[in-house]
């Protein structure tokens, strides 16, 4: 089985987040990127599988300048075989990354498409729905636990009730959630060895695919700065309260 692992290259999640002063965008310069969390447990969980003699290959594809050749890098010492790279300045925007990952995997013809349930800087949660729709496969979301089993794919699934547990018919998209696992440490040896590894690049138009942004950002600002509490008398000041001045109730 081949396993194709979707990473992007986000504001790394120690980092705070700043709109530009013009408020059109947020402000990328000399700001420290890294791998989407969500995305690198996506990468752990197929190199596990691989471990576990299920998988021939995995294969990391990036979308987007040429800088995510780092990104691809990272997912390479932490194990993965190889890389690929769609490069491109354009903004892609989730329907668009969905289009591109479709055009790659009708290339690559993996049986498993692994990737985070969403980017920590749009938090669109997005491709991966979108991704199966458009290929026709069967997928499972927000997982926590991933099983091969009876020549398909059990997948535990966190839901607002609990867990939910279904099971697909490969070729299957998947979607990590936070408690699927813990991605292990990449170590130097790993680094220097992924270093080596073949990562090929790609570009839109070599796919025919249109990423044309089809939304407008119209404003990115900081949140309201949270006010100090207070405290009430009794029960009804706060019911007055929640429901006349904070309006949730």
């Amino acid at each position: 089985m081949k396993i194709l692992v979707a990473v992007k290259r986000a504001i790394d999640y120690n980092v705070k987040a700043r709109p530009k002063a013009d408020g059109s965008a947020v402000d990328l310069a000399n700001v420290k990127m890294s791998m989407n969390p969500f995305d690198e447990i996506a990468v752990e969980e197929a190199i596990r599988i691989q471990e576990a003699g299920n998988a021939s290959e995995t294969i990391a594809v990036s979308i987007g300048p040429k800088q995510c050749q780092e990104t691809l890098r990272t997912a390479m010492a932490m194990g993965v075989d190889r890389g690929i790279l769609v490069e491109t300045d354009e903004e892609i925007q989730p329907l668009a990354a969905a289009k591109v990952l479709k055009a790659v995997i009708e290339k690559e013809q993996p049986e498993l498409v692994l990737l985070g349930k969403q980017a920590i800087d749009d938090d669109s949660n997005q491709t991966g729905q979108m991704l199966a729709a458009l290929l026709g496969w069967p997928q499972g979301t927000f997982a926590c636990g991933v099983a091969l089993a009876d020549g398909g794919l059990e997948v535990r699934r966190e839901i607002d009730g609990g867990i939910q547990t279904v099971k697909l018919k490969l070729p299957a998209v998947v979607t990590s959630d936070l408690r699927l696992n813990e991605p292990r440490y990449v170590k130097l040896p790993n680094i220097m060895k992924a270093k080596k590894k073949p990562l090929d690049t790609l570009t839109v138009d070599e796919l025919g695919v249109d990423v044309t942004p089809r939304l407008t950002l119209l404003k990115a600002a900081e949140p309201p700065a949270r006010q100090g509490g207070i405290k009430v008398p009794d029960v009804a000041t706060l019911v007055d309260k929640l429901r006349n001045e904070a309006k949730v109730i």
